[in-house]
């Protein structure tokens, strides 16, 4: 596997769609005409599609707006399997074999299947089968929602360790300020890092077909860089663009990765883990973890909120209710319940190879 380059490739409903909702058959050619050069070139990508939606909406003749989630679903199932065969149908004629994955924020949560999910994709790609990703909007509600496929494919892009991510929309990129409003706003070709000035410049969802803005895609990002991997940010009129970009010229804007990467435990703990409850903990504590790069101790516990075993992630937070740090807690409820009032000096309950204590992680918002 060391002798190849992966990639995830996310593109927008806009980018697929016609004016009517209509799948783009012309778009779509374009696009798997330059995956499949990417492959021949030594690339391993996966795509994460959006347009199951959007797909079912126009097949179907029914209006986006005031669509209840049974609705949205119900197109989702239409339109996922009339997005597949399109995408069958036009990778086998670039003699690519195709295999669909459909994700929940729930497969990724729970790190059996976050693994499962990570062998999969490796056996797909080491037998040069092209994963083809999307949200499945058919089961999806709201608490296991990605809620953006910018998102889900940073994601991703960690879970298997690819090297760049690029994220097409319907913008070129990120600009100073909203080009469809302001005339002198100029794109802004690499950001270093994403901080509170780059995120004053995003703006909300353009495109009528699409669920995420710039704002999304900053937090997509802001992941895939505490991943170690480089995020372009792109137009999709033109597909054959992810080509240009894999050779390296500055198209679009480029997100460049952080200096202090993740490893692959704390890349689930941070980005995909669900807390299962909250441990509230005192001045001396927060020091510990946030400065002295120290484990969590039983004696920095003031309260316990929730009911959870042994081995679940929770959330920590201050005494203002400030959330600092997420890990994986060597005790359960109960027991720290039952420590708490007189707890033993030194007894562990977080240890720090297992505790993300920082904001980076925290989506944009």
């Amino acid at each position: 596997m060391e002798n190849y380059k992966r990639m995830v490739i996310k593109i927008g409903s806009s980018s697929l769609t016609d004016r009517q909702g209509l799948l783009d058959e012309s778009r779509m050619s374009a696009l798997t005409k330059a995956i499949a050069k990417l492959v021949q070139e030594g690339w391993q990508p996966i795509l994460v599609s959006s347009g199951a939606v959007a797909a079912g909406l126009g097949h179907l003749g029914w209006s986006r707006a005031h669509l209840t989630m049974p609705e949205r679903q119900a197109a989702a199932s239409v339109g996922q399997g009339l997005l597949m065969e399109k995408y069958n149908e036009l990778f086998s004629k670039q003699h690519l074999h195709v295999g669909q994955i459909l994700l929940t924020k729930e497969d990724l949560a729970d790190r059996k299947r976050y693994l499962n999910a990570r062998n999969t994709l490796n056996v797909l790609l080491d037998r040069e089968i092209l994963p083809i990703v999307n949200e499945n909007d058919t089961v999806a509600f709201a608490e296991i929602r990605f809620g953006d496929n910018d998102t889900l494919s940073a994601l991703v892009a960690g879970l298997v360790d690819a090297e760049l991510l690029i994220i097409l929309t319907d913008i070129d990129g990120l600009y100073s300020g909203d080009p469809r409003k302001d005339p002198t706003a100029e794109l802004i070709p690499v950001v270093q890092q994403i901080d509170e000035s780059i995120l004053q410049t995003a703006g909300g969802s353009g495109s009528p077909v699409g669920t995420g803005g710039m704002r999304t895609k900053l937090a997509a990002a802001r992941i895939a860089a505490r991943s170690g991997l480089r995020t372009v940010v792109a137009s999709g009129q033109d597909p054959s663009i992810i080509q240009t970009i894999a050779a390296g010229e500055q198209v679009g804007t480029s997100f460049e990765p952080s200096a202090k990467v993740l490893k692959s435990r704390k890349q689930w703990i941070a980005f995909n883990s669900i807390a299962r409850g909250t441990l509230l903990i005192d001045q001396g504590a927060v020091q510990a973890i946030t400065t002295d790069n120290k484990s969590l101790l039983a004696v920095g516990v003031k309260q316990v909120k929730g009911n959870f075993p042994t081995g679940s992630v929770v959330s920590v937070v201050d005494e203002k209710g400030t959330e600092l740090a997420k890990g994986i807690t060597s005790l359960s409820a109960a027991d720290l319940r039952l420590i708490i009032d007189k707890p033993r000096r030194g007894l562990e309950v977080i240890n720090r190879d297992w505790l993300v204590c920082e904001r980076s992680w925290l989506t944009c918002q």
